[in-house]
């Protein structure tokens, strides 16, 4: 089983409910169990799931390798006899008693290998400049950065949240020993 990430609960600061050092070091322990029982039937629901998927999966295999071999025949088949059941290739399907085979072309797309220097290239060359894209957009951290210049709205539409302090809770885990390193 992998290790699991660092269990948090995260809330809004609130006053105190528990009225002692002793009740907070209780209720962090009972947090640490439940969130560990949590785990474990999260745990126990991954490893159903991958049992029922590694099932499936092998009773759908034959399934899929029939569909394929089929798949294929039918292809080869129409291929062949094209132009009779398109009607002199008139249309790019035909309409079987059973169902319908279509032949679609996919539409053109761009395919670009080595972004910067196919930038570069087009940057230098007058007729291909026009096709790089600019984007525009606020940035964010040089505004976080100078905020002083943005208090009282200085731009109308833009406007610094502050964050929420949030208080975390963080019961600790103890991992198993490795046993394969214990003397017998």
């Amino acid at each position: 089983m992998a290790q699991s990430k660092k269990l948090r609960m995260k809330k809004e600061a609130m006053p105190a409910v528990i009225q002692s050092y002793d009740d907070v070091v209780a209720g962090i322990k009972r947090m640490g169990d439940l969130l560990r029982q949590r785990t474990e039937l999260q745990d126990d629901m991954n490893n159903r799931i991958a049992e029922l998927q590694k099932n499936t999966a092998a009773r759908v295999k034959p399934i899929d390798e029939e569909v394929a071999i089929l798949e294929a025949g039918i292809a080869a088949y129409c291929t062949v006899h094209r132009e009779k059941l398109t009607d002199g290739n008139k249309v790019k399907f035909a309409d079987l008693i059973t169902g319908k085979v279509y032949w679609r072309n996919n539409p053109p797309k761009v395919v670009v290998r080595g972004v910067e220097a196919v930038i570069a290239l087009m940057e230098n060359n007058a007729d291909f400049s026009r096709f790089i894209r600019y984007k525009k957009e606020i940035n964010k951290e040089a505004v976080l950065n100078e905020a002083a210049l943005f208090d009282n709205s200085a731009v109308p539409g833009l406007s610094i949240v502050q964050g929420k302090e949030q208080f975390v809770i963080e019961p600790y885990n103890q991992n198993l020993p490795n046993t394969q390193n214990l003397p017998a």
